[in-house]
């Protein structure tokens, strides 16, 4: 296994461009596999997640055209797939949840497995909501956790289908995107929620990308959703905006060491809620600029202490997690149980791994609490094969320390090249 030595650095200054968001790639890929008409791609996210996506694709029969990465083509065949076949997902929840619904409202005959992680991150909550209404899906391992095997069977969405939230935003995003495939003529497609809903602006990036394809969902607060009959139509070309996810390291680094850090690709106009990290940054005295289509983050010494709900923003708040190594006191992150069956334990990873940086930390069933401290020089950190863990624990070393990473390969997820883009802007 590869390690890498990051830092030390002291200072970040500069303009990074970012790579496509993955959660609005792997959306817009199925999406315009389902429609009508062919689809130019441009930004896509070039990474892990979107490779196993198109590949699935092409064994479902949609030859997905990715030889110009600047312009990927996307044959769309108006929901008509291939009937069987077996698919490899990785780790990648943006693409087996959807894939499940989207087969399961199908009439073939699949298998669907990914890498062991992914056979630990659970998906009965989604199972369960299919089979109501009708889908024939069996486990092939543990229940409630994939690999899964998918038989074609008589769909009824006549009623509401109903799918619990606590979970996972992924189980309602992956019912939203299927249910235009089983409504008849003159109905609505109804799904409600029961309990509440986490991480609510992913649910919110689904619907706004329904409707670039032709598809109206109404949503009554949180508990219900509406989907027209409408069959999905190319919208001809669509632009995949920056990763605001990844966004979150650059603009964290500027706030710790100095900036400005100018992230281009994501902006005011984002669909992604993720750009809400920059609230945390404000309240920690860093100062923020938006504009249409960039963020930049500076800052001029010690950042504040918080003590913040961001379920909202599960993947940003791991930065958040790391800034708390720079801040003038204990921070809180709470309501954050998602993060327990993401791509790894991140609730336990991040304690064990900030806890070797020299912070104090609590780790709760749904909350960190980080106590900052000296940091260590030379720290070893472990990844857990997450992207994730991995890019926001990198940067620890703007406070002057070098610290080693094993398994820094495991970035190619979402983001192949992002130490040599922190390597660009850190000194």
């Amino acid at each position: 296994m590869r390690s890498l030595t990051v830092g030390p650095y002291r200072r970040a200054a500069g303009t990074v461009t970012l790579p496509g968001s993955k959660s609005i790639s792997n959306r817009v890929l199925l999406l315009a596999a389902l429609a009508k008409g062919q689809t130019v791609v441009r930004g896509l996210l070039q990474a892990d997640d979107t490779r196993v996506m198109v590949e699935a694709l092409h064994k479902l029969g949609i030859p997905v055209d990715n030889r110009d990465l600047a312009r990927v083509i996307v044959p769309g065949k108006g929901g008509r797939l291939g009937k069987r076949g077996e698919l490899f997902l990785g780790n990648a929840g943006t693409a087996l949840r959807p894939l499940t619904a989207v087969l399961a409202f199908g009439a073939g005959n699949y298998r669907l497995l990914g890498v062991p992680r992914m056979h630990q991150r659970p998906i009965g909550d989604l199972v369960d909501a299919l089979r109501a209404a009708g889908a024939k899906i069996e486990y092939l391992g543990k229940a409630g956790y994939p690999p899964l095997s998918i038989e074609a069977a008589k769909i009824d969405v006549s009623k509401p289908v109903r799918v619990r939230g606590a979970i996972s935003s992924q189980y309602l995003s992956a019912l939203l995107m299927a249910m235009p495939l089983a409504v008849k003529a003159g109905a609505l497609g109804v799904i409600e929620v029961e309990g509440e809903l986490i991480s609510k602006p992913y649910a919110e990036i689904t619907v706004n990308l329904m409707r670039r394809f032709g598809v109206e969902v109404s949503r009554h607060g949180w508990q219900r959703f509406e989907v027209s009959n409408a069959k999905y139509r190319s919208p001809g070309e669509i632009f995949v905006e920056g990763d605001a996810s990844s966004a979150s390291y650059f603009l964290a680094a500027g706030a710790i060491a100095g900036g400005p850090v100018r992230v281009r690709g994501v902006g005011r106009g984002s669909i992604q809620g993720d750009v809400r990290f920059v609230e945390v940054l404000e309240k920690m005295g860093a100062k923020v600029a938006l504009g249409e289509d960039w963020i930049e983050a500076s800052g001029n010494g010690r950042l504040r202490a918080f003590d913040l709900d961001l379920n909202h923003i599960p993947d940003a708040a791991m930065t958040a997690a790391v800034a708390a190594l720079f801040a003038d006191g204990p921070c809180v992150i709470r309501n954050i149980a998602s993060w327990r069956v993401k791509e790894t334990d991140r609730i336990a990873a991040m304690a064990t791994e900030l806890r070797k940086l020299g912070a104090t930390v609590q780790a709760g069933e749904d909350y960190l609490r980080v106590v900052p401290g000296t940091l260590k020089q030379g720290a070893l950190i472990d990844t857990y094969d997450d992207h994730r863990v991995a890019m926001c624990l990198s940067l620890a070393a703007l406070g002057g320390v070098a610290l080693t990473l094993n398994d820094p390969d495991c970035v190619a997820k979402t983001f192949p090249d992002y130490f040599a883009r922190l390597a660009a802007i850190a000194s």
